[in-house]
Protein backbone atom coordinates (compact mmCIF):
# COMPACT_ATOMS: atom_id res chain seq x y z
CA UNK A 1 0.00 0.00 0.00
CA UNK A 2 1.39 3.35 -1.27
CA UNK A 3 1.72 6.23 1.97
CA UNK A 4 -0.04 9.23 1.58
CA UNK A 5 1.43 12.46 0.63
CA UNK A 6 -0.37 14.59 3.11
CA UNK A 7 2.02 17.76 2.83
CA UNK A 8 1.45 17.28 -1.41
CA UNK A 9 -2.13 16.84 -0.74
CA UNK A 10 -2.59 20.08 1.70
CA UNK A 11 -0.32 21.91 -0.87
CA UNK A 12 -2.31 20.85 -3.72
CA UNK A 13 -5.83 20.57 -2.93
CA UNK A 14 -6.75 21.96 0.36
CA UNK A 15 -4.94 25.32 0.73
CA UNK A 16 -6.89 26.17 -2.54
CA UNK A 17 -8.70 29.59 -1.94
CA UNK A 18 -11.93 27.27 -2.97
CA UNK A 19 -11.23 24.89 -0.74
CA UNK A 20 -10.85 27.53 1.79
CA UNK A 21 -13.64 28.84 1.06
CA UNK A 22 -16.06 26.10 1.37
CA UNK A 23 -14.27 24.96 4.96
CA UNK A 24 -14.92 27.95 5.92
CA UNK A 25 -18.45 28.09 5.33
CA UNK A 26 -18.94 24.85 6.57
CA UNK A 27 -17.03 25.55 9.79
CA UNK A 28 -20.06 28.61 9.90
CA UNK A 29 -22.58 26.55 9.48
CA UNK A 30 -21.25 23.86 12.44
CA UNK A 31 -21.07 27.04 14.81
CA UNK A 32 -24.29 28.41 13.89
CA UNK A 33 -26.25 25.20 15.04
CA UNK A 34 -23.94 24.77 17.75
CA UNK A 35 -25.23 28.06 19.10
CA UNK A 36 -28.62 27.28 18.22
CA UNK A 37 -28.78 24.38 20.51
CA UNK A 38 -29.56 21.84 17.39
CA UNK A 39 -26.15 20.18 17.75
CA UNK A 40 -23.74 18.98 20.26
CA UNK A 41 -19.95 18.21 20.54
CA UNK A 42 -19.70 14.21 20.44
CA UNK A 43 -23.75 13.61 19.77
CA UNK A 44 -23.17 11.90 16.50
CA UNK A 45 -24.97 14.26 14.56
CA UNK A 46 -23.94 16.73 11.70
CA UNK A 47 -25.60 19.39 9.76
CA UNK A 48 -26.21 18.55 5.94
CA UNK A 49 -27.24 20.82 3.49
CA UNK A 50 -30.71 19.66 1.86
CA UNK A 51 -29.30 21.37 -1.99
CA UNK A 52 -25.55 21.02 -1.66
CA UNK A 53 -23.47 24.17 -1.96
CA UNK A 54 -21.83 23.15 -5.10
CA UNK A 55 -25.59 22.53 -6.86
CA UNK A 56 -26.74 25.99 -5.91
CA UNK A 57 -27.73 25.79 -2.64
CA UNK A 58 -27.48 28.05 0.63
CA UNK A 59 -26.34 28.31 4.23
CA UNK A 60 -30.05 29.38 4.96
CA UNK A 61 -31.91 28.00 7.55
CA UNK A 62 -34.37 26.55 5.12
CA UNK A 63 -31.71 24.40 2.91
CA UNK A 64 -30.22 22.96 6.54
CA UNK A 65 -31.05 20.45 8.69
CA UNK A 66 -29.72 18.23 11.31
CA UNK A 67 -29.48 14.27 11.14
CA UNK A 68 -27.78 11.87 12.11
CA UNK A 69 -23.73 11.02 10.83
CA UNK A 70 -24.82 7.74 9.16
CA UNK A 71 -27.61 9.18 7.52
CA UNK A 72 -25.67 12.15 6.27
CA UNK A 73 -22.88 9.95 4.59
CA UNK A 74 -25.10 7.95 2.86
CA UNK A 75 -24.44 7.81 -0.97
CA UNK A 76 -27.54 9.70 -2.53
CA UNK A 77 -28.91 10.94 1.05
CA UNK A 78 -29.87 14.33 -0.46
CA UNK A 79 -33.34 13.55 -0.08
CA UNK A 80 -35.78 15.52 2.38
Amino acid sequence: MAHRNYRKEYDTYHSSSGQKKARATRNAARRKALRDKLVAKGDGREGDHRVPLSKGGSNGSDNTRVVSRETNRKKGARSV
